[in-house]
């Protein structure tokens, strides 16, 4: 499942990002109103968190166009609690309105819901990228066509968080924070867990073509993995 967010509050944008990632979604970002059209436009996403008070073009103007050409389910935040607001937003088409400051687990219960509604609930746990297949309900991977793998509970939420952000480095820290939890591991544990995962799914751990390290960074599922 893809979801765009969209506010200018970059610090918030990321605060939601990470919990969509946790719940296993694909995100994309915007921090414009401008950008966040072309974005829909070009990565169709299931459903859109979006702010009200942008630069350039607004939230209700964003969600005016959206709705005037699609019914993706569209979830509006604002520091703005007046009733004209919400009543507006509802109007305008955008399915709930959360107004800020709101809890990140209330946003994703509200994301489900409207999802439900809208008949674009997730009803797999299956992910595909290149020739990566991930099926994390099994807890199992497949390289091409060779048999499945048992993975560990750390090596699959590792491999799932990466599959997520295919193509682009994480650091080490948004790692640990997303398969540890901010207080859980360190950079030897996730090195550890890098490494088996490796052994796993690689054609040579040494020489490894799908799990990147970047030095000084992170790691990445390489482009190679998403062709």
């Amino acid at each position: 499942m893809r979801a765009l967010v969209v506010d200018d509050d970059r610090v918030l944008a990321e605060l939601v990002t990470f919990a969509l990632h946790r719940e296993g979604f694909e995100v994309i970002q915007a921090f414009d109103g401008e950008t966040a059209l072309r974005r829909w436009e070009e990565e169709e996403p299931d459903v859109i968190v979006l702010d009200v008070n942008m630069p350039k073009v607004d939230g209700f103007a964003v969600c005016r166009r959206i709705r005037s050409q699609d019914d993706t389910p569209i979830i509006m935040l604002t520091v703005r609690g007046d009733e004209d607001d919400i009543i507006r937003g509802l109007e305008l088409g955008a399915d709930d309105y959360i107004p800020k400051p709101f809890s990140p687990r209330q946003l994703v219960a509200r994301i489900h819901a409207v999802l439900r509604r809208a008949g674009r609930a997730p009803t797999s746990a299956v992910r595909q990228v290149g020739d990566l297949r991930l099926d994390s309900s099994r807890r199992e991977v497949q390289v091409a066509e060779a048999d499945p793998i048992s993975l560990t509970p750390l090596e699959c939420e590792l491999l799932k968080l990466l599959m997520l952000n295919a193509g682009h480095v994480l650091t080490h820290n948004t790692i640990i924070d997303h398969v540890w939890g901010p207080e859980g591991a360190d950079r030897d544990m996730l090195r550890q867990v890098v490494h088996r995962l490796r052994d796993k799914i690689e054609p040579d751990s040494s020489e490894p073509i799908y799990i990147e390290t970047v030095p000084g960074l992170g790691y990445g599922l390489s482009r190679q993995a998403e062709n």
